[in-house]
């Protein structure tokens, strides 16, 4: 006997529409997308990491956490970024 649960995914599952599969320049296109913001991930690390070391050396801790916490607001930023950009792609004609 089927959960209510996997009684209403079957049914979500026939609604919507499937997925057709990515072309190769599609896939090539994501994988570029995904390089692009490894890197400015990379570089806003680097940069924001060497802030809050010298806050830390100041012993400035208030200003060392805001560093940390705006490294974890650009992290999330940029990845929605890149979510966003993969999803344009995925929804381009094929």
């Amino acid at each position: 006997m089927k959960s209510a649960y996997e009684l209403a995914m079957e049914r979500l599952a026939k609604s919507e529409p499937k997925e057709k599969p990515l072309s190769p320049a599609q896939k090539a296109r994501l994988a570029e997308i995904d390089l692009v913001y490894k890197g400015k991930w990379a570089e806003r690390q680097v940069f924001l990491k060497e802030q809050m070391e010298k806050a830390l050396v100041r012993g400035e801790a208030d200003e060392a956490e805001q560093v940390r916490v705006q490294l974890a607001r650009e992290k999330a930023r940029l990845d929605d970024e890149c979510e966003e950009e993969k999803e344009r792609v995925r929804r381009e004609k094929r």
